[in-house]
């Protein structure tokens, strides 16, 4: 059987060995994480897909839908943070289905991932050099297109042909020297932009609300137009699988389990702590935005919040929501491209991967090697490669992940019930199958408005199973033990 619910991990060794592991550091407390989840979670995705989701889908109920989107990432957190907190390791969903669903199911988990990190990374890399354009333009710097864009990313009808996407390049670089330097350095640096970026949407929303024009609230939840996913109620569920994408990154917290200093405790608070104060930022920028303006403006318009802002009078605000961008952008990266090395650290040490993933700086603590590789295929793809299509794939794969860690918590329930848990989800089963029904209800509405997410997502999953037979499962340390046993 392909999907055989065979050669799982022990938890209880999982346990013995993150408390005696020492390639990796502890110094994160729980205000780190939570900051960490801020940074993966506050992008650009709030600045851009806000005016787009009202624009075509939702109306000023966009609100709504950021409420939707919410809800089943906090069903989905619940249970992440169960499992963060009984199994402080490194490999995040991917060890959590190695200990319930077996090693097959795991590898599919951790492929998964490499698609949420590594090509969201790129993805995040290539808009961000787009923002850095436009800061420059604001002091009249015009950056060449043969250095700004690749020829894959050139839109149609430009009067230059791009060659390499420099800066997207420069910043992954930068991003990853900062990872490899030290997990307190890149915290730290984090919060800094965490910070930056928190101000500028504080900044909007107070500013914002003096500026309401209350008319256009009407009509709040605009008609279906006779097709799924535009406007009405199934305009709102379309819109929240939309703006699922700028939720993703908390679960990447989870990652960064094995460098916390109390992960029983601080786990839940870093990954339920961002969902919360990011969810309460979203729905009040969202709110604020189509009280401003009405949602019929942001149609078509390459930046939303610059409609927004035009309306409110206060130009001086551009720039700033620029940097506010570029440091969402910057974080989103060093959190993705945190969470992708740790969980090639772990499935390194599993022996599913080649061991340069798992070696860690005999200085830093940290998988440099992984770091330094990711850093030039991530770069390589932002610099160079058609990655849009590839990147609309990330929210599929991201909720895909989300259902079975969902699956997981109830299967470990049913499995070991008397086995210490620092932190329960609460009203299980009642949680983990809404969360595996509102996930389900936002991948199924993705896939359904475009069959293509779910072709290209089943093309990379049969990519991962080739390597997984051809290489993986004759070097897996489970699957030897076992042997030997």
């Amino acid at each position: 059987m392909p999907f055989e619910l065979k050669h799982r991990k022990d938890i209880s060794k999982l346990q013995s060995d993150a408390v005696h592991s020492s390639e990796l550091k502890r110094t994160l407390g729980p205000m780190n994480l939570v900051n960490l989840g801020i940074g993966a979670i506050i992008g650009a995705g709030l600045f851009s897909l806000t005016g787009i989701a009202a624009a075509e889908h939702a109306g000023p109920a966009v609100s709504i839908s950021f409420i939707i989107a919410a809800i089943g990432c906090a069903f989905a957190g619940l249970c992440y943070a169960e499992f963060a907190a009984m199994i402080p390791v490194a490999g995040s969903a991917y060890t959590y289905a190695y200990a319930t669903l077996g090693e097959t199911f795991a590898w599919i988990i951790g492929w998964d991932l490499v698609l949420e990190y590594a090509v969201g990374a790129s993805t995040v890399a290539v808009s961000w050099s787009a923002y850095l354009a436009k800061f420059l333009a604001h002091f009249n710097i015009t950056l060449p297109t043969a250095i700004s864009m690749s020829y894959w990313q050139t839109p149609e009808g430009a009067a230059e042909t791009g060659i390499v996407n420099l800066p997207a390049m420069i910043i992954v670089f930068l991003v990853s020297l900062l990872l490899i330097r030290g997990i307190q350095e890149s915290a730290r640096a984090n919060a800094f932009v965490v910070a930056l970026k928190v101000s500028v949407v504080l900044i909007f929303i107070g500013l914002g609300f003096a500026y309401i024009n209350a008319d256009n609230y009407t009509p709040f939840i605009p008609d279906n137009t006779g097709s799924f996913g535009h406007f009405g109620f199934s305009g709102i569920l379309k819109a929240a699988g939309m703006v699922f994408f700028a939720f993703i990154g908390f679960d990447a917290v989870s990652t960064a389990a094995q460098e916390a200093r109390n992960p029983q405790k601080d786990m839940p608070i870093g990954i339920l702590g961002s969902l919360v104060v990011c969810t309460i930022l979203y729905v009040l920028f969202s709110f604020v935005m189509t009280g401003v303006a009405n949602y019929t403006e942001f149609k078509g318009a390459a930046a939303p919040v610059a409609v927004a802002i035009e309306k409110m009078g206060v130009t001086w605000l551009g720039p700033a929501i620029n940097l506010a961008i570029l440091a969402g952008y910057s974080s989103v990266i060093l959190v993705m491209l945190l969470g992708q090395s740790r969980v090639f650290f772990t499935m390194s040490k599993d022996g599913l991967l080649p061991k340069l993933f798992s070696e860690s700086h005999p200085r830093y603590k940290t998988p440099w090697k992984s770091n330094i590789l990711f850093a030039f295929v991530v770069a390589g793809f932002a610099g160079l490669a058609p990655i849009a299509l590839v990147g609309e794939m990330t929210s599929v794969g991201t909720l895909f992940a989300f259902v079975v860690v969902c699956a997981a918590v109830l299967i470990l329930r049913y499995k070991e019930p008397n086995r210490e848990r620092p932190f329960k989800t609460p009203l299980v089963p009642l949680v983990p199958v809404l969360g595996i029904l509102s996930c389900g209800a936002l991948l199924v509405s993705l896939c359904v408005s475009d069959w293509h997410h779910f072709a290209r997502l089943v093309g990379w999953l049969v990519i991962g199973q080739v390597i997984y037979y051809s290489y993986s499962i004759h070097r897996s340390k489970v699957r030897q033990a076992e042997g030997q046993a």
